[in-house]
């Protein structure tokens, strides 16, 4: 099958913001896993994105994707022309989020009965068909939703027969994220310079307000006063002037905060960690989150839409309000000291990673979707 995937941006060539923000977006790292893990199976993956630099190709190779950059104003005449001429082999059209020039490749679709699979991965993406251009996105053959929240709203809002929507998780390449162990555990806090018996929490994803930074800033004050000893690490690229907040914090707290920043491989300090936090005020389904459960971390989470499918109250972790501090320090102790909850919610959390989000399963189940 040879699938044409339509997302906003794709591999812009910059990394950071100039405020130190990390400009990949979910979106894009899904759109990109996807691609690649469709041509492993055999498939053949056109990726068509917005140009917004002039020094990114029109067109090229990466890692065996065909990548198309669309040119302003005429996104939608390019589309029409390179389907019929450069591109004119298309058998279907995977759609990740919402790009406005999408709709013109539904609108071909339609007319040479092809499919067109719309997958949204977060919550504001959700649309109403109050226009013409949402008319069209509530017109497509099947939809995805990453979350149970997602699907309610694709119903609720965009008027989405339930019957077209599959609820599917992004998945994550679990083999990436072994499970840790005791042995493990110690030996990279040892190689990090904490005492084994020094207990971790790990918060990793984007340093920016959305992700409740402040929130954890709270916790840890309350933590710290608990369990003086234990340490916070904080990984991931941000918001400069948080990055900053955090470290003044940590001084203050006699330096038990690591600013780490952004990594490319966060997989040894998911394995190093106790506890996993995500504060997220509103997520769609946090791949971070996935790759803490699957490297075996129990985790205590916000209550919001997407941890609520994968984070169970007291079976694999706890949820709370995304602004109560408390709360989330009374969890955190609870798994600081009672060794034997930490480990058991932690293989659970392990075993429904692998079982459920899994590429090897995810993405067969995206291909026979996009196929219809």
């Amino acid at each position: 099958m040879n699938i044409c995937l339509l997302i906003k941006d794709f591999a812009v060539g910059k990394k950071f913001l100039a405020d130190g923000r990390p400009t990949k977006s979910g979106a894009e790292i899904h759109g990109e896993n996807h691609a690649l893990q469709l041509i492993k199976l055999g498939h053949r993956v056109t990726i068509m994105t917005k140009k917004r630099f002039f020094f990114t190709k029109t067109r090229e190779n990466l890692n065996g994707i065909d990548l198309v950059r669309l040119h302003a104003p005429f996104r939608w005449l390019e589309i029409f022309f390179r389907l019929l001429t450069t591109h004119n082999d298309i058998d279907a059209f995977y759609i990740i989020g919402t790009p406005k020039f999408s709709v013109w490749a539904i609108l071909f679709a339609k007319m040479f009965n092809k499919p067109v699979t719309l997958a949204l991965t977060g919550k504001a993406e959700i649309f109403s068909a109050d226009n013409w251009r949402n008319r069209i996105l509530a017109t497509c053959t099947n939809y995805v939703a990453t979350t149970k929240e997602i699907r309610d709203g694709f119903v609720e809002r965009g008027g989405i027969l339930p019957e077209k929507i599959l609820i599917l998780p992004h998945g994550i390449d679990t083999a990436k994220y072994p499970e840790s162990n005791s042995e493990r555990r110690n030996a990279l806090k040892i190689a990090h310079g904490v005492n084994p018996k020094q207990k971790v929490l790990l918060f990793c994803a984007r340093i920016v307000k959305d992700k409740g930074v402040d929130t954890l800033q709270d916790v840890w004050r309350i933590l710290h006063k608990k369990f003086p000893d234990a340490l916070l690490f904080v990984v991931g690229g941000g918001l400069n002037e948080l990055l900053d907040e955090l470290r003044a914090l940590s001084t203050e707290l006699g330096d038990s905060i690591k600013v780490i920043g952004e990594v490319d491989a966060p997989q040894e300090f998911y394995q190093m960690a106790d506890v996993y936090i995500f504060p997220s005020r509103h997520e769609g389904l946090p791949t971070s989150l996935l790759e803490a459960m699957s490297s075996g971390l129990p985790a205590v989470t916000s209550d919001i839409g997407g941890c609520e499918d994968v984070i169970f109250n007291d079976i694999n972790g706890f949820r709370v309000n995304s602004e109560d501090s408390a709360a989330f320090s009374e969890k955190i102790s609870i798994l600081f000291t009672d060794d034997a909850k930490r480990k058991v919610f932690g293989e659970r959390a392990a075993k429904l990673i692998r079982e459920t989000c899994d590429f090897s399963i995810v993405i067969p189940k995206l291909a026979e979707i996009i196929a219809r």
